[in-house]
């Protein structure tokens, strides 16, 4: 398998954490985002929005979506499994990711910030006020429903745990005060300590600069 990323996606990073949570050992192959590669014919063919990541199987078949992909992961190794096995918790912890995935990370990646800046001439310190707020309000509300003992839904990672640490890492380069929410400073205290997490952290990558 070949993963398509860049280090500092946090999209890409939730892939490289589910990565080293299954133990699997898949090619890395990175794309500039800042250098505008993913908008290379070639590229755009196996990720018809431009983003990262996207996952190509063994025999091509194309996989786009981090959540997609993770689920694809989760199916192929099921062990450790990613989401809680009570079926209620499960559903918890899809919530937060969800609320990570759909509500927080779409108002402030690259092609809605470069939107902004290039359509609505938007200053530099209008686009900071802007990320802050989504990030600040959606970690707000990700902060009431994880339980933090020690990761977000029990003793073990899970797919909440694999959405919000990019997003914790996000709000740390954008200045988004953290001490606010409690539960997610402890759950990241906790992922810091875990290798998987340590493995996937954008500074490991090849890629990092």
């Amino acid at each position: 398998m070949i993963l398509y990323d860049y280090f500092r996606s946090s999209a890409a990073y939730r892939v490289r954490i589910a990565i080293a949570l299954k133990g699997l050992v898949v090619e890395r192959r990175p794309i500039h985002l800042l250098r505008g590669e993913q908008r290379d014919p070639g590229y755009r063919a196996k990720s018809p929005l431009a983003i990262v990541p996207t996952l190509e199987l063994d025999d091509g078949t194309l996989i786009t979506q981090s959540l997609a992909i993770i689920d694809y992961l989760d199916a192929l190794k099921p062990d450790p499994p990613l989401l809680p096995r009570d079926r209620v918790v499960a559903a918890q912890a899809r919530a937060a990711a969800l609320t990570i995935a759909c509500e927080i990370h779409p108002l402030a990646n690259l092609r809605v910030i470069e939107a902004l800046q290039r359509e609505f001439d938007a200053r530099d310190d209008q686009i900071a006020k802007w990320r802050k707020r989504w990030i600040a309000e959606g970690l707000s509300a990700v902060e009431t429903l994880i339980a933090s003992a020690p990761f977000a839904f029990g003793a073990e990672p899970s797919l909440a745990d694999i959405c919000l640490i990019p997003q914790v890492y996000n709000a740390r380069r954008f200045d988004v005060p953290l001490e606010v929410c409690p539960r997610i400073v402890a759950v990241d205290a906790a992922c810091a300590a875990h290798p998987a997490f340590l493995e996937a952290h954008p500074q490991a990558q090849p890629d990092a600069e």
